[in-house]
């Protein structure tokens, strides 16, 4: 098999997986249409859910700690929660670093300064049920619930589209 032959293919079959995976992936995860439902614990090892956000815009970054893109998002990502927060944007991290790395999670935390909520999510449910093939990859869910804008890898600083789409999804 060749390497760019492997390139185009593989992913290829790593979508139609998960297309054809259980109740949990079937789900569409399209703009305009409602996210699925998803579940989690948080660092407090509270279980924590986006049913509870709804009438809140939440800004979803699946993330983890050994990937250097998402180190690499995460300053960006923290100058969006100062700067919405008071208008009421959450932005709410998940790690699907392994079980037991809780305490690399929040070294990680403090040393990027995240003051946002994270998620953990070792057993990767997000990734099946949001249909994500890679980290980091963000997703902007409206106060009903609905996905306005996503993105697969990392958000590069002021981005103007996700920057438009948070100020749509406030009321701006």
């Amino acid at each position: 098999m060749t390497r760019s032959f492997r390139a185009r293919v593989l992913p290829a079959i790593a979508l139609a997986a998960l297309g054809c995976a259980g109740s949990e992936g079937t789900a569409r995860v399209d703009i305009g249409v409602p996210v699925p439902a998803y579940s989690a614990v948080s660092l407090a090892g509270d279980t924590v859910s986006l049913a509870a956000q709804r009438g809140k815009v939440v800004l979803l970054n699946v993330w983890a700690t050994w990937c250097h893109p998402c180190r690499d998002e995460i300053p960006e990502l923290q100058a969006l929660y100062e700067g919405y927060a008071a208008r009421g944007l959450e932005i709410i991290g998940v790690s699907v670093d392994t079980e037991g790395a809780d305490d690399a999670i929040r070294a990680f935390m403090r040393d990027f300064r995240m003051t946002y909520p994270v998620w953990r999510d070792p057993a990767e449910r997000i990734s099946a049920q949001f249909h994500i093939v890679g980290v980091p990859a963000t997703f902007l869910i409206d106060r009903q619930g609905v996905l306005r804008w996503r993105k697969t890898g990392p958000i590069q600083p002021g981005d103007p589209a996700l920057r438009q789409a948070i100020e749509q999804a406030l009321g701006s």
